[in-house]
């Protein structure tokens, strides 16, 4: 495909150009130079020419492991659209490769037949996968085979997903432990396959990083599901036309359907060579970042060799675009290159990961100070010499990255306490940290944004955090940077940052705060997902990440007039069932306030013995879970159990915890398994911006644990009730804010209700109740639920009402699948986990 910009029709077009600058390669390297280029004047001393391989614009090739996860479309990572060349009077050949320059007549030659002249010309031809040798890579007519991908361009990236997405495709091998490795995987688990990886090394990410690391790394990543092999080597890929497995050194072969080879990349020189250009490990370069004996020819980024050494990050990228403008414009002729001390910052398969310098001490002299918490997936590891720091490595918690990344670069005196590197124990905080940067230091490695840009970008007018990284494209990468890039641009802005309009969305994809969300449903009559991405965001494409929201906001406003899409589930609430690692899933009848019966117990039990359940667990809700259920025999499943489900996967209220109460407790002073069963029965399956859990306690002694749940009731002296909201005992922990204390059980019933209806209208999506109540103010909650303030308290309860009529026992669909694939075979994520238990 060729896609050629002819005309320019840029601000400079009919501007009398001073000479002809041919770009060869339009990736990250080859269009930052060109940026920086305009950025000096470039515009008006040079007509601009660019060849690139793709058919494309220049896009985030780091960006690339979001696009297989999903988590970003293509169209998010695309860094210079086709329109920025026109506006800047850029000529790109666009699918076209260059094949050979001659450098004595100064012309290029491409593969469309185009003879191109320059006067000056700038090679950033990047690298490519490495292929290890293997056999059975190639099919006999030489090209790769069905199934076995590279990792390192945007059809690459769209291929692996079409091929994972195929049903019978279940599981992948990643070749390569590295950063780019372990991102494939991480995206490819995202779509229900199976992972392994096998990587040469002794350990993962061994170029980043020392063995230490390496274990908490893998352990890390082992607990996403992804089965890690180290010091293991790919002999062979098995199969004749396609993919069927991979064969090891000295292990039992691996089955499979796709292979992704992340064995490292190498430079693309083969049209230097061609030329007669200096080639050794890659293009020889000098200070200048010029061609090593050429006057005109300039190089930059993967495909460069300067000093001996060859670079695969884009940070040492960013820093010789800067050096190579300088040059081509004239701008500073004494500016110079002299190497990158490559200090990396990334999150790699959702862990976050920073490393400069030495991995471990290597002198007998050299401090190594560490810590180690390899349940938490958190590793640091500090290496001093002579008082300097001279390596770090950081996993799972980078807060003192700003500080150590400038110690490491400038050579700043050391805390005598050396435990102050890693902790705020009276070194450096963090907004110190961001006060001492340089200007010049980089706050996004993804993007090469420096603290300089970012500020330039605050004094030239961005008022918001998202503003400054529009404008300079900070935070945009792999985001581990965004709290830095927070913190520079409110010291910047001296504190007087305004409020990104953004964060007050209730979803991402529709411009509107919940009440203006919630407003312009009503006024339009918007009744499903697809009608309000259609209405409210027109021209857009429907953003996956608000989908759950909108369903769930939907779904509370309109109860039984919703119109239901089943691409605005997650996968639990598509099957009514709790996805596991491995796969499987989850199901965990209804037993409402804990309260179960022999027959009960007897079908559960039938029903774990006919299909085989591997493991038989007791829930925190006072219910029974039956894992390791196969998803096409869920309708089976919930056939022969023959009970409501008890939501224990969805955005919604799920239980209500009670103790014995007084009917047999001699503590007891009330009965709270009635009132919990009857809270239960009343509010099952309510949807919810978060899950809802609440508990019921028969006297102070508060056995149900009532305090730290979203609602929770105690019966108190003379027959009354307190209710209690706001409560966490899971990862926060918080002790919930009394409401009110009331007198008898139907007003207990009717305030929570209450409660919940004015927290699902009211709450941020995934806001759980523990941040929403301080957040909102419990005296405001309190006018409002119990004295009714603003008097909309008959409106909360008629709405809730109105959502308690419309249930329905999801598990009914069992019997009338909603689509032909609901439940069909689930692809599994990983084997199975070994349990206790039969």
């Amino acid at each position: 495909m060729t896609s050629v910009l002819d005309r320019p029709q840029g601000r400079h077009a009919g501007a009398a150009p001073r000479g002809r600058l041919v770009v060869v390669g339009n990736g990250m390297a080859g269009a930052r130079a060109v940026e920086e280029i305009l950025a000096r004047g470039g515009a008006d001393q040079f007509t601009i020419t660019m060849f690139g391989d793709e058919p494309y614009g220049n896009y985030n090739r780091i960006m690339l492991s979001h696009v297989l996860s999903g988590e970003e479309s293509d169209a998010d990572i695309f860094l210079n659209a086709l329109s920025w060349y026109r506006e800047n009077s850029i000529t790109l050949h666009a699918g076209v490769r260059v094949d050979r320059i001659d450098k004595f007549t100064k012309h290029v030659f491409s593969n469309d037949g185009r003879v191109t002249p320059y006067d000056t010309l700038i090679i950033a031809t990047g690298s490519r996968s490495h292929m290890p040798p293997m056999d059975g890579l190639y099919t006999p007519g030489g090209s790769v085979k069905n199934g076995v991908f590279g990792f390192r361009t945007i059809d690459d990236t769209r291929h692996m997903v079409q091929h994972a997405r195929q049903e019978h495709h279940r599981r992948a091998v990643v070749i390569g432990g590295g950063l780019l490795g372990l991102e494939a995987a991480y995206g490819l688990k995202s779509h229900g396959i199976a992972v392994e990886v096998v990587h040469s090394g002794g350990h993962l990410m061994n170029a980043q990083m020392g063995p230490d690391g390496g274990a908490v790394l893998r352990r890390s990543v082992e607990a996403l599901g992804i089965r890690v092999h180290t010091s293991s080597r790919t002999t062979a890929v098995l199969g004749t036309e396609r993919v069927s497995g991979v064969s090891l050194r000295d292990r039992e072969d691996i089955a499979c359907d796709m292979v992704v080879v992340a064995a490292g990349i190498r430079p693309n020189v083969d049209v230097a060579v061609l030329s007669g250009l200096p080639v050794e490990r890659a293009i020889v370069v000098d200070d200048r970042l010029r061609v090593q004996d050429e006057d005109d020819i300039y190089a930059v980024g993967e495909c460069v060799q300067h000093r001996g050494e060859v670079y695969g990050l884009v940070a040492p990228l960013w820093e010789q675009a800067v050096v190579l403008a300088n040059h081509v414009t004239g701008a500073d002729t004494s500016a110079a290159y002299l190497g990158s001390r490559t200090a990396t910052k990334l999150k790699v398969a959702g862990v976050e990961v920073a490393s400069m310098g030495l991995h471990g001490p290597e002198l007998d002299t050299d401090e190594h100070i560490v810590f180690s918490e390899p349940s938490r997936g958190v590793f640091k590891s500090i290496v001093v010499r002579d008082n300097k720091m001279v390596g770090a490595t950081l996993l799972g918690d980078s807060r003192k990255v700003a500080y150590l990344t400038q110690a490491y670069d400038r050579g700043l005196p050391l805390p005598e306490e050396r435990i102050a590197l890693m902790f705020d124990v009276g070194g450096p905080g963090e907004e110190v940290g961001v006060a001492e940067l340089d200007d010049g230091a980089q706050v996004c490695n993804c993007n090469g944004v420096s603290k300089k840009a970012l500020v330039d970008a605050v004094k030239g007018g961005c008022t918001t955090v998202c503003g400054a990284m529009d404008a300079t494209r900070a935070g945009k990468g792999c985001g581990s940077c965004k709290l830095l890039v927070k913190q520079v641009v409110e010291w910047a802005a001296d504190g007087a940052v305004e409020e990104d309009p953004a964060a007050s969305y209730y979803v991402p994809g529709i411009p509107l705060d919940k009440p203006s969300l919630m407003a312009a449903i009503r006024k339009l009559g918007l009744r499903s997902v697809s009608q309000v991405f259609a209405a409210l965001a027109p021209g857009s494409a429907e953003d996956a990440k608000s989908k759950m929201g909108l369903a769930s906001l939907l779904k509370m406003m309109l109860a039984d007039q919703y119109i239901d899409e089943r691409d605005a589930r997650f996968i639990n609430d598509r099957v009514h069932a709790n996805i596991q690692r491995d796969g499987t899933f989850s199901v965990v009848p209804q037993m409402k306030g804990g309260v179960t019966s022999v027959q009960q117990l007897r079908r559960i039990a039938d029903v774990a013995e006919k299909h085989n359940v591997p493991l038989i667990k007791l829930t925190g809700g006072q219910r029974i879970d039956l894992l390791g259920i196969p998803k096409e025999d869920l309708p089976q499943v919930w056939a022969d159990l023959d009970m409501p489900s008890g939501y224990a996967y969805g955005k919604s209220f799920r239980t209500v915890k009670t103790c014995v109460g007084k009917d047999f407790c001699r503590y007891g002073t009330g009965d709270s398994t009635k009132l919990g069963i009857e809270i239960e029965s009343r509010f099952q399956g309510i949807e919810s911006p978060a899950k809802l859990k609440l508990a019921v306690s028969g006297c102070p002694r508060n056995c149900a644990e009532s305090l730290v749940k979203d609602v929770g009731v105690v019966a108190v002296e003379g027959g009354r009730w307190e209710l209690y909201v706001g409560g966490a005992a899971g990862a926060h922990i918080r002790k919930g804010d009394l409401l009110a204390t009331v007198d008898d059980p139907e007003e207990v019933k009717l305030l929570t209700g209450r409660f919940m209806q004015y927290y699902r209208e009211q709450a941020n999506w995934l806001e759980r109740t523990y941040a929403f109540v301080p957040r909102v103010g419990i005296e405001h909650i309190r006018s409002v639920i119990v004295e009714d303030s603003e008097g909309i308290a008959e409106r909360l309860d008629a709405a809730m009402q109105a959502s308690v009529d419309s249930y329905m026992d999801p598990w009914s669909e069992r019997d009338d699948p909603l689509t032909p694939g609901q439940f069909r075979t689930s692809l599994p994520l990983t084997v199975p986990p070994q349990v206790p238990v039969r």
